[in-house]
């Protein structure tokens, strides 16, 4: 049971909590399809990036959507920016120059900009998420259960 009531705005369980101020909901999800649309990064390497996010905010709703991240290590560019994104989620304070050099080998500045718009937008979005109590009986969407994750 989420924390709070649903709001009668939005299609999914995430929009009905954000609903309760329309204007936040029409803002957040034109943010949202900015970043999924409008972006110079990949859609695949956004998808992993989100899953990737989902296990290090524990957020059940998210988890389940897509369940674990599915790429192989020789994925360089998603590799690279899934594990940025993991350590965003670990402790964004520890991020220093050097993950920054590592990210440049392989995204231009405007992918980084992106890169880090985007997974500042999915950690919101998870955190908001897991403390509202969205969990995976409630994603309509699920490909996978928790009990089948390993």
């Amino acid at each position: 049971m989420t924390r709070i009531k649903f709001s009668n705005n939005g299609n999914t369980p995430f929009e009905k909590l954000i609903g309760h101020n329309a204007d936040f909901l029409k803002k957040w999800n034109d943010l949202e399809d900015t970043l999924w649309k409008k972006t110079l990064l990949d859609q695949d390497l956004l998808e992993q990036v989100r899953r990737t996010m989902a296990f290090g905010n524990g957020c059940e709703y998210c988890m389940v959507k897509g369940g674990k991240p599915d790429f192989a290590e020789s994925q360089i560019k998603i590799s690279t920016a899934a594990s940025f994104a993991e350590l965003f989620c670990i402790d964004h304070r520890s991020i220093s120059d050097a993950h920054f050099e590592m990210l440049q080998e392989y995204f231009s500045d405007e992918e980084i900009s992106e890169l880090c718009v985007f997974i500042t937008f999915i950690n919101a979005s998870q955190k908001l998420g897991k403390t509202l109590n969205l969990t995976e009986d409630l994603q309509a969407e699920a490909v996978v259960k928790l009990k089948d994750i390993e």
